[in-house]
């Protein structure tokens, strides 16, 4: 019997080396410049939003030092945005006329200039605390600086866009919908007639199709609510709207039918992801139909709010059903007793304003003092910019009370189930294999296992019993039993109970947090490389991405009828021909789209930027999938250990055993201070290594080449600061090419990384 230890965060099926966040780091303040030529640029950018039009003034960009040419500027935002104003929000295409150019994977930049934000810290911390509990961009700071011209301070936050698309659903091709009101206000997802020219005003397509789509949900939701599962991820709404109304987000979907986006899956649904936190904590205070809310009326805002109000069907058609009503109290509570009854969100809030401060006070266009920075953490502060100058309450004002106010409410008061002690067996699964779960639930009248395998999106549900015949023990016990059949993959869930007046979720962040259980597979895909640049070559000399397969069974495995795809919604994409793999073998494909080459050469590449791998056998069943981040150029990504375990950055192994050289460890991370030399390069029978690190530290460096051959020089040994230089022999290393890594307390920093060429000695 296997206990239930890890809980992993649901960022889709994810490699854990993880998209790359480093510009989204909330503790670095990044540096924007642009260039135009143009010495009038603020008066064509100005211009532009007069026009109405969509175009951009052109101009390069250099952002940490690194420049981006022919990137596209246009000024955003509605009322952040101002004629009469020096620091506007900023929206930089860096791919406007490069199509490929990215900063790690982010084609487009959105810095807003913290308009009614006297405190800095709402978008920022708005956008840390949804993260934790459904999809939503990454957000921290950038300075910007246009001609020379210092403009200030600025929010950075991710685009919503296909790559954000990509990186939590899996896809990016699908129907992507943003509510933007640009007439009268409908209500929120009101089913207004079949002509999909109707919905307008309160949508705007940003993918090439879904108006029909946007109908028949929207229709479905109103007219045929039964079904509304089909059609939308209900739980990642209830989720949304517990987040909104706790914090008070009235510039939202549950008030006025903007800032947010729908994204079609796999499945088909429409998942929906927030945006535009700028007025999160009760800043935007006017309720639609109404008059605006007093600081009382903001800090008691039901948490029912707008249940009965027929213009708002995305909470009228939702809450009303007893299930869900129970769940998103469920989901309050957890974001309510996680963050705020701990006082988390203050702590966070001080230690986001302590990153900035010194930057807002070298702000020359700030829209608030220095002294309403400090204050409006705790307290009112008036006199905002213009044109509306309204009074902005503190976070704590506003949230000790409702904290206080929700706590006291019935629902909140109500006794939920207690889900313990989680078990799963047998420990070791393999597909077609009976898997039993089990777990100990008090105060329950109905629970239920929530189970999807890994390369699915929809979680089905099972009735879990306590009859004494579902492996759980003694009937009437308290332990609930029930079990499913694995598959090729992981087997993803969490499970459900509910009682007359409350539900629990274990994990309580659930679905987006979720357990694991492995599946023993006999085919993996063990390593990628996805920017090969100069590691290894196909039998015609060419730097291709590639795949390797190992086979963990017992048995040659003939792979003709195999796919192989980089489209989990197209999974027949490349077909393999008439192939085996041999027990404990590896096999290599190039993604190369090269068809006419001789061996195993698939019609698609990999992208740098991250994407997805689909392995599936003749009846299209998923046998393996992955989709993985943003890659490092010569660094392959690999299973460790070596065909059953998680993906982790590595030296390339092609065609061999992975190898885990260099790990994590617990001492802190000094690999930003390190730097190492070798000589000489290439180098025959001895080489000189020479490293410096900036304080005491625990060394490792290895030497290993692309067959799985190392030369361990220092294993995890203790060093003082300072240079240190080792001269090694190298007469028993084969020629070729040999990579040299360091790592200081556990961690590596992959600049610290030297491609040393042992040539043939006599």
């Amino acid at each position: 019997m296997k206990k239930l230890q890890l809980i992993v965060l649901f960022f889709w099926f994810i490699a854990t080396n993880g998209f790359s966040q480093e510009f989204y780091n909330i503790n670095v303040i990044n540096t924007i410049e642009i260039e135009f030529e143009e010495e009038n640029w603020n008066q064509i950018l100005h211009q532009l939003v007069a026009n109405g039009l969509e175009e951009r003034l052109v101009g390069l960009a250099i952002i940490n030092g690194v420049s981006y040419d022919s990137v596209g500027v246009r000024y955003k935002g509605n009322s952040s945005y101002s004629p009469n104003r020096v620091k506007n929000p900023l929206n930089i295409k860096l791919d406007y006329i490069i199509d490929d150019q990215k900063l790690d994977g982010y084609g487009t930049l959105k810095l807003s200039n913290g308009f009614k934000d006297p405190s800095l810290v709402r978008e920022t911390l708005g956008y840390e605390i949804v993260r934790k509990y459904l999809p939503a961009s990454l957000s921290n700071y950038a300075n910007v600086y246009i001609n020379g011209l210092h403009l200030g301070l600025y929010t950075s936050n991710q685009d919503v866009d296909n790559f954000f698309m990509h990186t939590h659903l899996g896809v990016s091709d699908k129907a992507r919908i943003k509510g933007e009101m640009s007439g009268p206000n409908q209500g929120v997802w009101k089913y207004l007639g079949a002509d999909s020219a109707i919905y307008a005003t309160q949508y705007q397509l940003e993918s090439d199709y879904g108006w029909l789509k946007l109908v028949n949900f929207i229709d479905t939701l109103n007219n045929h609510n039964e079904h509304v599962e089909n059609l939308l991820n209900v739980d990642r709404l209830l989720w949304m709207l517990a987040y909104d109304i706790l914090l008070v987000n009235l510039d939202a979907p549950v008030n006025m039918p903007q800032n947010y986006y729908l994204f079609e899956d796999l499945a088909g649904r429409f998942n929906i992801i927030p945006w535009d936190l700028n007025e999160t904590f009760g800043v935007f205070a006017s309720v639609a139909g109404g008059q605006p809310l007093n600081l009382y009326q903001l800090q008691t805002l039901d948490p029912f709010f707008n249940i009965n109000n027929i213009n708002y069907p995305i909470i009228n058609k939702i809450l009303n059903n007893q299930r869900y009503k129970r769940s998103y109290i469920a989901h309050m509570k957890t974001i309510l007793e996680e963050l705020f009854a701990s006082g988390w969100y203050l702590q966070r809030a001080l230690e986001i304003q302590a990153i900035i401060d010194q930057a807002v006070q070298n702000d020359p266009n700030k829209l608030y003092t220095y002294e309403q920075f400090l204050n409006n953490i705790h307290n009112t502060v008036g006199g905002g910019p213009p044109p509306n100058q309204m009074p902005v309450p503190g976070i704590t004002q506003v949230m000790e009370t409702r904290i206080q106010f929700l706590n006291n409410h019935q629902w909140f008061q109500a006794i939920a189930p207690e889900i313990t002690n989680i078990e799963y067996s047998p420990e070791l699964i393999n597909a077609g294999d009976e898997i039993w779960i089990k777990a100990q639930v008090e105060s329950a009248t109905l629970v239920e296992l929530a189970y999807r395998s890994e390369n699915s999106p929809v979680f089905q549900r099972a009735p879990m019993f306590d009859d004494g015949n579902h492996n759980d023990g003694l009937a009437g016990d308290g332990i609930f039993g029930v079990s499913v059949i694995a598959g090729y993959t992981e087997i993803i869930y969490f499970i459900f109970a509910e009682n007359s007046v409350a539900a629990s979720f274990s994990p309580e962040r659930a679905e987006y947090e979720f357990y694991k259980i492995p599946v023993l597979s006999g085919l993996v895909i063990n390593e990628f490389m996805a920017d090969n640049v100069s590691i290894v070559t196909d039998q015609d000399g060419d730097y291709d991405d590639w795949i390797e397969l190992f086979n963990n069974g017992t048995e040659t495995l003939n792979l003709e009828g195999y796919f192989l795809s980089d489209k989990l919604d197209q999974p027949d994409k490349w077909a393999f021909p008439d192939t085996t793999i041999s027990p404990g073998g590896f096999l290599i494909v190039w993604a190369d789209e090269d068809l006419e080459q001789v061996g195993l050469h698939a019609d698609f590449k990999l992208s740098k930027s991250g994407e997805s791998i689909l392995l599936s056998n003749p009846e299209l069943e998923a046998v393996d999938v992955l989709t993985f981040g943003q890659q490092q150029t010569d660094i392959s990504t690999g299973r460790f250990p070596n065909g059953t375990g998680e993906f982790i950055l590595m030296i390339p192994t092609f065609g061999v055993e992975n190898v885990d050289i260099l790990t994590n460890g617990d001492e802190p991370d000094i690999s930003s201070h390190l730097s190492m030399e070798v000589f000489p390069n290439p180098f025959g029978n001895s080489l000189s290594i020479t490293f410096d690190i900036d304080q005491n530290a625990q060394i490792s460096l290895v030497m290993m080449n692309l067959f799985g051959q190392s030369k361990m020089i220092i294993n995890n040994l203790s060093l003082p600061s300072g240079t240190h230089k080792y001269q090694i022999e190298t007469t028993t290393l084969p020629p070729g090419l040999w990579i040299v890594r360091l790592a200081a307390n556990g961690r590596i920093n992959d600049d610290i990384m030297v491609k040393a060429i042992r040539y043939q000695t006599p």
